[in-house]
């Protein structure tokens, strides 16, 4: 890897001191502008390894981002992209998120897939993901970019691990041949005000098309769902901004409701 001033090691450092002290950062393509979007996953990656060690943690799954059209348009991008899950980021709805231990938190609505089975291999169907789907859920994501005013480039959001901070997975478990998985209402309310309403639809026009982008998407570089894998499948509507002292609910159809408050 090529960069201007600095090396990968001291980019990873950077992010994580970020994420330890709750502050945030400029991005890095201020000063290392010529990365590229795999140079970013690597970024990503030894982020990762550095985090797992430090947090004693492990991996629990996967998160999409990007999976709207909208926000793909937005960035000038048109491909989705995918960051991990850690055990430590699993939060739940009895215990209150602690927003002095975040910057600048955001909540997302998403459809969590819980993998039953090893899925893997660059011509993954929309069948393969449902025969491996144990389960779906309805799931809330926390996200909180470390850059700046929560703006961002691609590589940068892609080297800061898609912006995951928490995540929380309601308690209704669903059979995924029950639902219309591409027809999902939602709607999203903060202290008892109605924030954001979508349909699942919003997510790449179906959740299985992102988990099929994003399976084949691994297999690129010799990786795939795993068993006991949680796959966030991407958020169904904007992000709403949250802070200490706010109670988010999202309730989905046929999927039930899961909710969060957060503390000081």
């Amino acid at each position: 890897m090529t960069l201007k001033t600095s090396t990968d090691k001291d980019i990873i450092e950077y992010l994580l001191y970020a994420e330890r002290d709750a502050h945030e950062v400029i991005k890095i393509t201020d000063e290392h502008s010529e990365l590229t979007i795999s140079q970013a996953y690597e970024l990503q990656d030894g982020l990762l390894e550095r985090r797992l060690k430090e947090k004693n943690t492990k991996t629990a799954g996967i998160k999409l981002g990007l999976t709207s059209k909208a926000k793909q348009k937005m960035m000038g991008v048109n491909e989705s992209i995918y960051g991990y899950l850690h055990a430590d980021m699993l939060a739940y709805e009895w215990e209150p998120i602690r927003f002095s231990e975040l910057i600048h938190p955001k909540v997302e609505p998403e459809i969590a897939f819980l993998i039953g089975e090893d899925i893997q291999g660059e011509n993954i169907t929309e069948e393969d993901i449902l025969r491996g789907t144990k389960y779906v859920a309805p799931a809330l994501e926390i996200i909180d970019s470390r850059y700046k005013d929560f703006r961002f480039k691609l590589v940068d959001v892609i080297a800061d691990n898609c912006s995951s901070a928490k995540f929380i997975i309601g308690s209704k478990l669903v059979l995924p041949e029950s639902l219309d998985l591409g027809n999902i209402g939602m709607v999203m309310s903060k202290n008892g005000y109605v924030e954001q309403t979508s349909s699942s639809a919003a997510v790449l026009e179906h959740p299985l098309k992102a988990m099929v982008w994003a399976a084949r998407s691994l297999a690129k570089r010799g990786r795939g769902f795993k068993k006991g894998d949680i796959v966030l499948s991407g958020a169904m509507s904007e992000a709403i901004t949250i802070n200490a002292g706010d109670s988010v609910i999202a309730a989905f159809d046929g999927l039930g409701v899961v909710s969060i408050s957060v503390s000081e």
